[in-house]
């Protein structure tokens, strides 16, 4: 008999909690400061993709999410790519994704981060596979990531005698 007053009561007090229904898209859900969302790729502050195609963020992936092909860059390309190499074609299954972050962390040149942007919703499954066109940031819609890296990175990139791409000594 106590179990079954016990069960009781905790029904009861269900009945007068506050409704935690959101009411989307008229009201937004508040995420946290380093949810993981949507992918970007990042560009330099000159507008050059950082991305070169190491292949580190498809290495670390579990769900194996993540194709590239890596191409050189030619003498004309100088001011679309920083480095000798590119990721020519880029592209991240998102049915696959798990959010996990291990491309975020994987990558050496911070090319690729995990955004609060939701991913949008759609009716086909082709419309998943996310290409350059989708994932790489416009240079008139710079996306913060500010949040989603660490103090000492932060300190670092204050720094402007150390690059992060360049070897340093502590």
């Amino acid at each position: 008999m106590p179990a079954i007053f016990k069960g009781m009561s905790i029904t009861l007090s269900h009945f007068f909690k506050k409704e935690v229904t959101i009411q989307y898209p008229e009201a937004k859900r508040e995420f946290s400061d380093i949810y993981r969302g949507m992918h970007v790729l990042k560009l330099d502050d000159e507008g050059r993709e950082r991305c070169t195609a190491c292949g580190l963020c498809a290495l670390s992936c579990p769900a194996e999410a993540i194709t590239m092909i890596a191409a050189e860059r030619k003498e004309d390309e100088l001011h679309l790519y920083r480095e000798e190499k590119y990721a020519s074609v880029y592209e991240i299954n998102m049915l696959r994704c798990i959010f996990c972050g291990d491309c975020e962390t994987a990558c050496p040149k911070e090319a690729i981060f995990l955004t609060p942007r939701i991913v949008p919703s759609e009716y086909k499954r082709g419309s998943f596979v996310y290409g350059k066109d989708f994932l790489v940031e416009k240079k008139d819609e710079r996306i913060d990531i500010s949040k989603r890296q660490t103090p000492e990175v932060l300190s670092f990139k204050k720094d402007k005698t150390k690059l992060h791409n360049k070897s340093f000594t502590i």
